[in-house]
C-alpha cells in the first residue's frame, strides 16, 4: 500500500511541476504578447471573453492569465468590465486540458520527451531550445499521468480506499474534497485530471468525478484571490468576481446536480466516462458563462457599491503582484 501511494504522489510531483515550469516556458515564448493581446483584443465583452478563452488555451493556465488581467486592472491599463470578460473566457479556456487528459495520449509521452531532448541536443539557440523544453515538459506532464494512472488500479482492491470513494457520489462531500485538494496542490487542473483518472478506473462513478470537479473550481480562486492582497480596488473586485462567478455557478450546478449530470450523459452519448467527465467540465464552465453574461452589469454594480473606486495603495506598489500557477 506504501509502495502504491508513494508512486503516485510521485506521478503528481512530476505533473505539478511539468504544469508549472510548462507556463513559465510558454510566457518566455510569447514573451510580452498575452499583455498586449488583452489590451488589444478586449473592447466590449464577447472580444474579452474570446480573448480570455484563447490565452488560456496557448498558456496553459486560467490562473497566469486572470493575475495578468488583475497587474493591468490595478495600473488603469483595463477596466473592471473588461477585467469580468476575461475571468469569464479563462474559465472556458482552462476545460481545453481536461479534454487532452481524457483524450488517453499519456502512453506517448516518451515519444514528447525524446522529441524535447533532440531538439536540445541538436540545437544551439536559445529560442529553439526552448521548444525542446516545451515537448519535455509536456511529455512530463503526460507521464505524470501514467505514473498517477497505474498507480491508482490497485487502490480499486483496497476496501479504505474504495469506500472513501463512495463518499465522493455525494455532491457536497465531492465538492468539498475537490476544493480542499486544489487548496493544497495549488492546481485545479492536477486535480480535475486525477478525477478524470479515477472515472477511467472505476474508481469513482461519474457523478463522483464531477463533484470533485466542482470543488477544483472553487479552490483554485485562492490564487487570484492571493494576488488581490497588495492591489487597489480595482484589481481587489476582479478577484472577488472570480470568487462570486464560480460560487455562485457551483451553487447553482449543486442544487440542479442530477439534472445537470443526466444532461452531460445525453450530450456525451457512448463517449467512455473520463470524455464524459471533461465534457462535464466545459458545459459547466460554458453554460456558466452563457447564463452570467446577461448579469455583469449587476455583478459590476454590486461590487462598485462594496468598494468605491478609492485605491487602497499608491499605484506604484501595485507592480509587483505575485505571479502564481493554477
Amino acid at each position: 500500500m506504501s509502495e502504491i501511494v508513494l508512486t503516485l504522489l510521485g506521478g503528481l510531483v512530476l505533473f505539478l511541476y511539468a504544469v508549472t515550469s510548462l507556463s513559465d516556458v510558454i510566457r518566455s515564448v510569447t514573451s510580452k504578447k498575452p499583455k498586449k493581446w488583452l489590451l488589444r483584443f478586449t473592447k466590449n465583452t464577447f472580444t474579452a471573453i474570446l480573448t480570455g478563452t484563447i490565452l488560456t488555451i496557448l498558456l496553459d493556465s486560467s490562473s497566469v492569465v486572470i493575475i495578468i488581467t488583475i497587474v493591468l486592472v490595478n495600473s488603469g491599463l483595463l477596466t473592471f468590465r473588461q477585467a469580468m470578460g476575461i475571468v469569464m473566457g479563462a474559465n472556458i479556456g482552462t476545460t481545453i486540458s481536461s479534454q487532452i487528459i481524457a483524450l488517453d495520449i499519456a502512453r506517448f509521452s516518451p515519444i514528447l520527451l525524446m522529441i524535447g531532448m533532440a531538439i536540445l541536443l541538436i540545437t544551439q539557440k536559445e529560442h529553439f531550445k526552448r521548444y525542446g523544453q516545451l515537448f519535455i515538459y509536456f511529455g512530463m506532464l503526460f507521464f505524470g499521468l501514467f505514473i498517477m494512472e497505474n498507480a491508482i488500479s490497485p487502490l480499486k482492491q483496497d476496501p479504505v480506499f474504495h469506500e472513501w470513494m463512495l463518499k465522493m457520489d455525494n455532491p457536497i462531500t465531492g465538492s468539498i474534497t475537490g476544493a480542499i485538494v486544489t487548496l493544497i496542490i495549488q492546481s485545479s487542473s492536477a486535480t480535475v485530471g486525477m478525477a478524470i483518472l479515477l472515472v477511467k478506473k472505476g474508481a469513482i462513478s461519474l457523478m463522483g468525478g464531477i463533484a470533485i470537479m466542482l470543488g477544483a473550481e472553487l479552490g483554485t480562486c485562492s490564487d487570484t484571490l492571493l494576488a488581490t492582497i497588495r492591489g487597489n480596488r480595482q484589481g481587489i473586485k476582479t478577484g472577488l468576481f472570480h470568487l462570486a462567478f464560480n460560487f455562485t455557478s457551483i451553487v447553482i450546478c449543486l442544487l440542479l446536480f442530477l439534472p445537470f449530470v443526466h444532461f452531460v450523459e445525453w450530450i456525451s452519448g457512448e463517449l467512455p466516462l473520463e470524455q464524459t467527465l471533461a465534457n462535464a467540465h466545459f458545459i459547466f464552465n460554458f453554460l456558466g458563462v452563457i447564463v452570467f453574461v446577461w448579469f455583469l452589469p449587476w455583478f459590476e454594480k454590486i461590487l462598485n457599491r462594496m468598494l468605491p473606486d478609492k485605491p487602497l495603495l499608491n499605484l506604484s506598489r501595485t507592480q509587483n503582484i505575485p505571479e502564481l500557477e493554477e
